[in-house]
């Protein structure tokens, strides 16, 4: 695991554009992505950019169930403002929030993963570890499946909603196991609030407690960081 400390999210996105375009450089085609605020800055760094997406493929980690791609809260248009509708992929897949029947859409997204395995992941994280919505207590070798939300999490996720009560309260995941078959994996933090869940990913032990803490067993793992997010770091 490789831990890079920055003065501030701005250089960290950079940063992690900078290793994205090394990847795709040396041929890494098929880009697992995340949402939320934490890769917004490397997504604005990609479509500032002069990178050609057009023969890249894209396979998000997770989308809220029970709301439709056209929702502004859905994962779906999410990826579409701040990234897909300014740098076309060749295809990009999100799991399909619409569809309750979680083993068919369980079904699909691990045959996406089989038939386009990822090169280089982006991660954000929570603040008690999760990766993608894979909470504390989430077995390592998980594949794609739905999950409940916690309140911790529905309660970080309330500010994008109007009102506490319109977070949906499960989403389809990509599962830790399908997440650590990524060939390089670049997680993200910022802000003194994620301070105790990177000391506990790269200092603590390595527990399904801390979902993140699975990354110090991956042979090509990199944290970037700005200064308050490693502020309790040992």
């Amino acid at each position: 695991m490789q831990v890079i400390i920055t003065e501030n999210k701005i250089a960290a996105s950079k940063k992690a554009f900078s290793l994205l375009q090394q990847d795709i450089a040396q041929g890494a085609t098929v880009l697992g992505l995340a949402t939320g605020s934490t890769p917004v800055g490397l997504y604005d760094e990609i479509c500032a950019s002069e990178l050609d997406c057009s023969a890249l493929t894209a396979v998000n980690l997770d989308e809220y169930v029970g709301i439709a791609p056209t929702n502004p809260q859905s994962y779906h248009h999410f990826m579409h403002q701040h990234l897909f509708s300014k740098k076309p992929f060749k295809q990009s897949f999100i799991p399909d929030g619409t569809n309750r029947n979680a083993d068919e859409v369980i079904a699909e997204y691990n045959q996406v993963l089989a038939d386009h395995p990822i090169d280089t992941q982006i991660l954000g994280i929570g603040q008690n570890g999760h990766i993608g919505f894979n909470e504390p207590g989430t077995p390592f070798d998980s594949q794609t499946h739905k999950v409940q939300l916690t309140a911790s999490t529905i309660a970080a996720n309330a500010r994008f909603f109007a009102s506490p009560a319109e977070v949906p309260s499960e989403a389809y995941t990509m599962g830790i196991g399908s997440i650590m078959q990524a060939k390089h994996i670049i997680l993200m933090a910022f802000g003194e609030q994620k301070a105790a869940a990177i000391a506990a990913t790269v200092d603590g032990e390595v527990t399904p407690a801390v979902p993140a803490s699975v990354l110090q067993t991956h042979p090509n793992a990199t944290i970037i960081i700005d200064r308050p997010a490693a502020s309790q770091l040992r």
